[in-house]
């Protein structure tokens, strides 16, 4: 069986085991790409996820303005349909947020960490089979968590909700789900080695890959939040890559 067949098997056994999940309040809404974008990341991994021994770059989840939109690991739209190609039509989730609407390729708002991460990428190696010949791309949970809250005029807010900031107990069964879905990744992609991009990435990575003999390595997280990815964060992660060995 091959890479492209494990991971979207993986994909479909983990989508389907999340989604009968419930989430108690202040979590609003939750969305699930590999439910309504499903076409557009099997497009993905049908066009890039093919070759073993690579380097496995991993992301924590969606983005609301990236992979939420595309289908795509930190899929940032412009990146999406510009270098990766990918066109496959995008659907809506099943219940969505007013602040937080998907409008698929059309969406107006750019995802910072996919617009740099990609970015990066394509100005290192410009050609997207350079790049994909020896890089894969993943994120570790597929869900994105929508948060509600109050705003100081009374109207109702939301924000993005990491999985590390769930309940413990919602969070153990998701971190389980995407436990399982990273082994299945790992077995059918075979990689070199893992890339954590941040810091929970990096941290699930050593978690459910304890004892299998595979490198794993971190690099700062491309989000605008983190202080120090606004100074130099392409250079910085550059040097990162190069001493842990991952580049030469």
């Amino acid at each position: 069986m091959n890479a492209v067949k494990l991971q979207l098997e993986a994909a479909r056994a983990a989508r389907e085991r999340l989604d009968v999940l419930e989430f108690a309040p202040p979590v609003a809404c939750v969305y699930d790409p590999l439910d309504y974008a499903w076409g557009a990341y099997e497009e993905y991994v049908v066009r890039y996820g093919e070759a073993i021994g690579r380097v496995l770059f991993l992301g924590m989840n969606p983005g609301p303005w990236g992979m939420a939109q595309a289908g795509v690991p930190f899929g940032e739209v412009s990146a999406v349909v510009e270098w990766l190609k990918i066109t496959s039509p995008i659907g809506r989730p099943v219940r969505e947020h007013s602040r937080y609407p998907v409008r698929g390729y059309d969406c107006p708002r750019s995802e910072a960490s996919g617009k740099r991460l990609w970015g990066f990428f394509r100005k290192r190696f410009g050609d997207v089979a350079h790049f994909f010949e020896r890089h894969f791309v993943v994120n570790y949970c597929p869900l994105l968590f929508i948060a509600s809250g109050m705003l100081k005029n009374g109207l109702e807010g939301a924000r993005n909700l990491t999985p590390d900031k769930l309940p413990r107990s919602e969070r153990e069964v998701v971190l389980e789900i995407c436990d399982d879905l990273l082994r299945s990744v790992i077995h059918a992609l075979e990689p070199r080695c893992v890339v954590g991009v941040g810091n929970f990435a990096a941290q699930s990575a050593a978690r459910a890959l304890e004892g299998c003999d595979i490198p794993m390595y971190k690099i700062l997280h491309p989000s605008p939040a983190s202080p120090k990815s606004n100074v130099d964060w392409e250079g910085e992660v550059t040097r990162q890559l190069v001493a842990q060995g991952v580049w030469a």
